[in-house]
């Protein structure tokens, strides 16, 4: 008599999609600090540019750092609330 059909355990693939997904958050938490501050220097050296200034792109990269920080803050926080 053939033995029944084996069925994949749910768990063993939850955890392994669980994985990536801590892995594609701490992914998220590497660039958002950086890509925000990036992002307002870019935009503040076009601006400092075009208004001849000198001003805006270090404040507008701190803004975008400080972005970054609240949405690390902002998902701590959420996640110590679980």
């Amino acid at each position: 008599m053939p033995d029944p059909p084996v069925q994949e355990d749910p768990d063993k693939n939850a955890n392994g999609l669980k994985g990536y997904a801590q892995a594609e958050t701490i992914l998220q938490f590497a660039l958002a600090i950086p890509g925000g501050a990036f992002a307002g220097l870019g935009i503040g050296y076009l601006l400092d540019r075009r208004f001849n200034q000198h001003w805006i792109a270090v404040t507008l990269m701190l803004l975008g750092a400080a972005g970054g920080f609240y949405q690390l803050f902002s998902y701590l926080t959420r996640r110590s609330g679980k």
